[in-house]
């Protein structure tokens, strides 16, 4: 019984890595941006389904409701409403080349060396945990007492990149019209609205009869 749940794992994790691999190589050769994001919803539901057989259920889910509920909808929407110019999107690839492939060098490099590390191999990969075992709970234990500071440091970041994200979008522009609350709750009926007196259509329409005569 145990072989075959082994077995099992093993194949759903393949699967769930190959698809990953798939996804994250369209993410980067897809030429419609809009392709592109739905093969990065792929990859992040496969990363997923990866998360789940590690028992990092609350990472998992995070994930998929976060990120490709949220995040990745909004990015269809921009790039749906946007109009991208995909010839110029692609005439500076060539030249970005090196460089990304010099980036992806070193995350795997980074990669291989945290995997290849003591503090992560060994007895504490593939540990089974007992039927009582809380991911998010020890997730929690550990964010606010062994990583407390960094978890705040982290939480100020993310707070100031939030404030000047929105200070940069509400930059005044000539081209731009705003909004201003105030003054419309402080309006009155009779700074937009003005009753105008005037004659009946069939009073109107004998006078331009007479006048005809």
């Amino acid at each position: 019984m145990n072989f075959l749940t082994s077995n099992f794992e093993t194949v759903v994790f393949y699967t769930f890595a190959a698809l990953l691999l798939f996804a994250a190589v369209r993410v980067i050769t897809a030429r419609n941006p809009v392709h592109a994001v739905l093969f990065l919803v792929l990859a992040f539901i496969s990363s997923s389904g990866i998360w789940l057989l590690l028992e990092a259920e609350f990472l998992a889910i995070t994930l998929v409701l976060v990120y490709v509920g949220a995040v990745m909808v909004l990015f269809l929407f921009v790039v749906m409403m946007l109009d991208i110019n995909l010839v110029r999107l692609r005439e500076g690839f060539w030249r970005w080349l090196p460089f990304g492939a010099a980036l992806a060098a070193l995350m795997a490099f980074e990669m291989i060396w945290v995997l290849g590390s003591k503090e992560t191999s060994g007895d504490m990969v593939g540990t089974k945990h007992l039927a009582d075992y809380s991911n998010t709970k020890e997730l929690g234990r550990l964010i606010y007492t062994d990583y407390a500071y960094p978890f705040e440091i982290a939480a100020v970041i993310l707070l100031v990149a939030m404030v000047a994200a929105i200070a940069l979008t509400l930059r005044r522009r000539k081209d731009a019209k705003s909004q201003v609350v105030s003054e419309q709750v402080s309006v009155r009926k009779a700074d937009r609205l003005r009753i105008v007196s005037m004659k009946s259509g069939k009073v109107m329409a004998g006078q331009t009869s007479e006048s005809k005569e």
